[in-house]
C-alpha cells in the first residue's frame, strides 16, 4: 500500500487540546454511515449526509461521533470486512470528504472517533489475495492462519472452534491446479480471514494505520473485537472450562503488549487520542486489565446492556462495573445499544428483556409501549451514571427494531449462518427518518429516485426528527434536555456515585452534592424523596408519585 500520504499532515486538524480529560465524561454518538443520511440520493448513507446534519448533532449535545467502518469494503459484514484502511468506501465519499468532515465537526466542538478492525480483513484485501496466489508455505500466507486439514485427505477442519457468527471457523482453499488446498481461519464470516498477530508485518501495518488517521485529526479509535487478536500458535481446542488467559483465541495475555504499544503511539500526539476497546468478557477483572494506565483509555461495558430490566440486575452490574474500574482509575462507559444489538424500545418490551446473541429468535413478541417507557427511563438512568455515555443513532428518536424486513432485503450474515433462526442485525440498521410523512423521510434528498437500502416502516412518520423537535413529550426532546443538564451539572459525567436508600425495585443514587437519580423499576408508583426541584422526568408524575418504569432527576438542595 502507498504510505506516501503519511507525510501530508501539516494542513490536517488536531483535536482541541484544551481538555485532555474530555473522554472521561464524553457523550459519544455512534454513526452507522449507510443509515444516517444520504447526501447524494442513491439510497445509501454517506459522509455528505453526515456533514449536512452536524448541526443536529451539535444541538443534541454530543461531544464526539464514532463511525463504524467507513473504509473501502465489499460490505460482506457491514463494513467490518475492510479491503483498504486508507481509502473511504466510494459509496460513502472519499478521503478528502472524510478530512472535511473531521475538520467541520471540530469547528462545532465535536471530535471524531473511527473504527479499527484488527482481528481480520476482507478476503478482497491485497494481503489475502496475495496469500491465495502465493500458495502453501509462502511468506504471504504467514500473515494469516493457513493450515492443512486433519484426516488422511486433509478434508477435516483444523480445529473445532465455533464462529462468532455460529458455524465453522475454517474455509478450504483451492490450489492453482484445482485440487483442494489448505484451510484458513475466520472467527467471523469466511469473507473475513483472521490476521496472524504474531507476524511483525501485521503489527507494523496497524501502527501505520493509526498514524494515518491520527495525522488526519481523529480523536481516537474504537477497536473492534479487541480481545480476539492473539491466538495460541498451537491452535488447540477450546477447553471445557478455560482458566484466565487459557482460551486459545480470546483474552490472551500477549494482547496487552500490543495495546501498550498503541497507547505509546497515541500519547505521542498532541491532545488526547483515545483508544476504546470492544471487549466482551464475562470476567470483569480480566476486562479491567485492558484499562490500566498504559493501555486502553476505556472499553465498552456490555454487561449493563445485556441485563434484564430489573433493579437487582442493573444495580449488580453498576456495582461490579464501578468496582472493576476503580483500581485502574479508568471511567466506565454506558451504552444501551449499538449496530449489533436489538434496539431498547423493542428489547425492553419483551418478557425477557436481557440480551444475548445466542438467544435471539425471530418472532419474539414485544410490547412497544412498555419498551418505550422503559427506554425513556433507561436513557436518564445511564446518562446519570459515572463516566462516558454512548448513544446509537436513532435511539434518541425511540426507533424500534424493524422486525418485518422483506426476506430479499436482509443482508446480515448472522441471519443466514443461523439458518434464519437469528433475525440478524439489519433491523437496528434501518435508515433514519428526518422529516416528512412518507419514506424516505428526508433520509435521501427529495429529488432522489430510488428508495433507501433498507425499507423504513410507514409508522416512522411519527418518529422523524422534524416531528419530535417541537414535541416536549418526545424521546428526542427527552434526550436533548438530558444531555443539556448532564453537561451543566457539575456532579454528572465522571466522578463518584453514592447509593441512597430506596424502596425495593427502585434505584436511587446521588451524584455530587445536589443531584439525585431515582429510577422506579417496580410495579407500583413510589414517592419521591425530599427535593428542591425536579430537573427532568421520563414520565409525567402520578399525583406526585413516580410511576413504574420511570426515572426522575432531582435537585436535592437550593
Amino acid at each position: 500500500m502507498d504510505l506516501s500520504v503519511l507525510a501530508e499532515t501539516a494542513a490536517h486538524p488536531s483535536p482541541p487540546a484544551d481538555d485532555p480529560e474530555w473522554w472521561r465524561s464524553a457523550v459519544i454518538y455512534q454513526i452507522y454511515p449507510r443509515s444516517f443520511a444520504d447526501g447524494n440520493g442513491d439510497g445509501v448513507g454517506d459522509l455528505a449526509g453526515v456533514r449536512q446534519h452536524l448541526g443536529y448533532l451539535r444541538d443534541l449535545g454530543v461531544d464526539a461521533i464514532w463511525f463504524t467502518p467507513w473504509y473501502d469494503s465489499p460490505l460482506a459484514d457491514g463494513g467490518y470486512d475492510v479491503a483498504d484502511y486508507r481509502r473511504i468506501n466510494p459509496a460513502f465519499g472519499d478521503l478528502a470528504e472524510a478530512e472535511a468532515l473531521i475538520r467541520e465537526a471540530l469547528e462545532l466542538g465535536i471530535r471524531t472517533i473511527i473504527d479499527i478492525v484488527p482481528n481480520h480483513v476482507s478476503d478482497r484485501h491485497p494481503w489475502f489475495q496475495a496469500a491465495l496466489a502465493a500458495g502453501p508455505g509462502s511468506p504471504e500466507r504467514e500473515r494469516f492462519w493457513f493450515r492443512p486439514g486433519r484426516g488422511e485427505r486433509g478434508d477435516e477442519l483444523p480445529t473445532g472452534w465455533v464462529s462468532n457468527f455460529s458455524g465453522d471457523t475454517w474455509t478450504r482453499t483451492v490450489n492453482a491446479d484445482g485440487t483442494p488446498g489448505e484451510w484458513y481461519l475466520h472467527l467471523f464470516s469466511q469473507q473475513q480471514p483472521d490476521l496472524n498477530w504474531n507476524h511483525p508485518d501485521v503489527r507494523r501495518e496497524h501502527e501505520d494505520i493509526l498514524r494515518f488517521w491520527f495525522d488526519r485529526g481523529v480523536a481516537g479509535v474504537r477497536i473492534d473485537s479487541a480481545a480476539l487478536l492473539i491466538k495460541d500458535p498451537a491452535l488447540p481446542e477450546v477447553p471445557a472450562a478455560p482458566g484466565p488467559g487459557e482460551h486459545p483465541n480470546q483474552d490472551r495475555d500477549e494482547l496487552h503488549e500490543i495495546y501498550r504499544n498503541w497507547r505509546e503511539l497515541a500519547d505521542s500526539y498532541d491532545g488526547t487520542r483515545v483508544l476504546v476497546g470492544e471487549i466482551w468478557l464475562p470476567d470483569i477483572d480480566r476486562f479491567a486489565k485492558y484499562l490500566r494506565p498504559d493501555e486502553l483509555h476505556t472499553a465498552f461495558n456490555f454487561d449493563f446492556l445485556a441485563r434484564a430490566w430489573d433493579a437487582g440486575e442493573l444495580r449488580a452490574s453498576i456495582d461490579q462495573t464501578l468496582a472493576a474500574h476503580a483500581p485502574v482509575g479508568a471511567p466506565s462507559t454506558w451504552v444501551l445499544s449499538n449496530h449489533d444489538v436489538t434496539r431498547p424500545v423493542t428489547r425492553y418490551g419483551r418478557a425477557d428483556s436481557s440480551f444475548a446473541f445466542a438467544a435471539k429468535r425471530s418472532g419474539t413478541p414485544t410490547d412497544l409501549d412498555l419498551g418505550r417507557r422503559r427506554s425513556r427511563a433507561a436513557a436518564l438512568l445511564t446518562a446519570a451514571l459515572p463516566g462516558s455515555l454512548y448513544l446509537y443513532q436513532g435511539d434518541e428518536l425511540g426507533l424500534p427494531e424493524v422486525e418485518d424486513l422483506p426476506a430479499d432485503r436482509i443482508e446480515d450474515p448472522m441471519h443466514f449462518r443461523s439458518g434464519g433462526v437469528d433475525p440478524g442485525r439489519d433491523g437496528c440498521r434501518v435508515p433514519l427518518p428526518w422529516r416528512g410523512t412518507a419514506s424516505p423521510f428526508g433520509f435521501s434528498p427529495d429529488s432522489a429516485a430510488g428508495e433507501p437500502w433498507l425499507p423504513q416502516p410507514a409508522a416512522w412518520a411519527a418518529l422523524t426528527v422534524q416531528a419530535q423537535q417541537s414535541d416536549p413529550a418526545s424521546m428526542l426532546w427527552l434526550y436533548t434536555q438530558a444531555l443539556r443538564i448532564r453537561r451543566a451539572e457539575p456532579g454528572l459525567g465522571d466522578g463518584p456515585l453514592s447509593w441512597a436508600e430506596a424502596p425495593e425495585g427502585v434505584l436511587a443514587f446521588a451524584r455530587g452534592g445536589a443531584f439525585l437519580n431515582v429510577t422506579n423499576l417496580s410495579a407500583e408508583p413510589v414517592a419521591l424523596p425530599a427535593h428542591a426541584a425536579i430537573l427532568l422526568s421520563s414520565s409525567p408524575l402520578d399525583g406526585g408519585m413516580l410511576p413504574p418504569d420511570s426515572t426522575a432527576w432531582l435537585r436535592t438542595q437550593h
